[in-house]
């Protein structure tokens, strides 16, 4: 069951509030979860999902009634903040730097149970230099390779067991391998996923059954990316999955084949500020400061650019988008080669962008306005957090 979102003191609407403003659909927040949730309760699997994307709180108790995760971070700003907040089974899926292991143990010290990510033998040393005082120390993931897309070593890679090795030397617990099929991003409309996520899946538990013939228990393997996690169709040997944009998804998801254009839950609010009718434009108050300069699509076979424009209500004006955009201006045009005409939209008249990214879209603000129920009245105002 959904948590219930306390209305504010005096109801506010989108006719209202200055723009741009980020807005969220709560209604399409929890169908999204509750999609992802019931999915992978078929496999014998834990769920942790990734929180880069909401950096917030109360998003965080929508994927947890009881608040208390599990959970995965992109920033140790981000693993603080949570804490604060009560959840203390936290995974900080980056690369970890030896600056970092300071912060890392400072969490660890809190009452946070905290793994960290490495692959390379620098990594282990600094680790194992700082474990030399006795202290609290995270416990560590190994980061495996699947597709070529990021760090990682792979499966096969002899440096496994010596990174492993030189942990139990210095009493750093190996709590397991993660993985993340960042190749997957470059599938269209769903073709090519199933065999992401069995790559994934794969490379993983190969790397474990290597670590595990070296005598290292293994007992976390951890896969994860938004589209295997909803197309994968075999998890033997997987213990976790991870996702981060599912929650919200966006244009690039959609262009993948995860999501429809309806199951967007976060769009930006803009407002017409003037028109040039001879270039076929109409200008609105949000640029890139408000959708970010993600052009996600740009390879896609249907180019979104930077946004696909919505009435004020979110439903898509027909092969409208944001074609080009300068730091606080954007520009509404129609799609090149449609067959559509730009809608009357007057100065003042407000309008609802859908993302290419809803990470990088949302990074770019300081709160969600919360729409309960698809209606155009806000409910709340949640704040995000930011940095690292």
């Amino acid at each position: 069951m959904s948590t219930p979102i306390p209305e504010p003191a005096a109801q506010t609407t989108l006719a209202s509030i200055e723009t741009p403003a980020l807005l969220l659909d709560v209604a399409k927040l929890d169908r999204n979860v509750d999609r992802l949730t019931r999915r992978l309760s078929a496999f014998d699997v834990t769920f942790r999902p990734h929180v880069k994307s909401a950096k917030s709180i109360d998003v965080a108790r929508r994927l947890f009634p009881g608040g208390s995760g599990p959970i995965t971070v992109s920033t140790l700003a981000e693993a603080d903040y949570f804490a604060d907040h009560g959840i203390s089974d936290i995974t900080y899926a980056v690369g970890l730097a030896p600056e970092k292991i300071g912060r890392a143990r400072a969490l660890v010290r809190r009452g946070v149970d905290l793994s960290v990510l490495i692959d390379s033998i620098g990594q282990a040393e600094a680790l194992a230099q700082a474990a030399a005082d006795g202290g609290a120390m995270p416990a560590v993931l190994i980061e495996i390779d699947c597709d070529g897309h990021r760090g990682g070593l792979l499966p096969d890679d002899p440096m496994l067991a010596t990174i492993a090795d030189r942990l139990r030397q210095a009493g750093v617990a190996l709590r397991g391998v993660l993985t993340h099929a960042g190749e997957s991003y470059g599938a269209r409309g769903g073709i090519g996923l199933e065999e992401a996520a069995e790559g994934e899946r794969a490379a993983a538990v190969a790397a474990a059954d290597l670590l595990r013939r070296q005598g290292h228990a293994v007992p976390v393997v951890s896969v994860g990316s938004t589209p295997t996690a909803h197309f994968a169709r075999n998890l033997d040997g997987v213990t976790e999955v991870r996702a981060g944009v599912f929650m919200f998804f966006d244009l690039v998801m959609h262009g993948i084949g995860v999501c429809s254009t309806d199951d967007i839950a976060l769009s930006v609010l803009a407002t017409v500020i003037g028109h040039r009718p001879e270039k076929g434009w109409i200008l609105i108050d949000a640029g890139w400061m408000a959708m970010s300069r993600d052009r996600g699509t740009q390879k896609h076979p249907v180019d979104q650019g930077y946004g696909l424009v919505c009435a004020v209500d979110g439903t898509p004006l027909p092969d409208l988008i944001v074609g080009d955009a300068s730091q606080e201006h954007g520009i509404i045009i129609v799609r090149p080669g449609s067959g559509a005409t730009l809608p009357d939209l007057p100065v003042g008249a407000r309008v609802r962008i859908l993302p290419n990214h809803a990470c990088a879209t949302s990074a770019q603000h300081e709160t969600y306005r919360v729409l309960d129920g698809g209606g155009e009245t806000v409910a709340a105002v949640w704040p995000r957090m930011r940095g690292w």
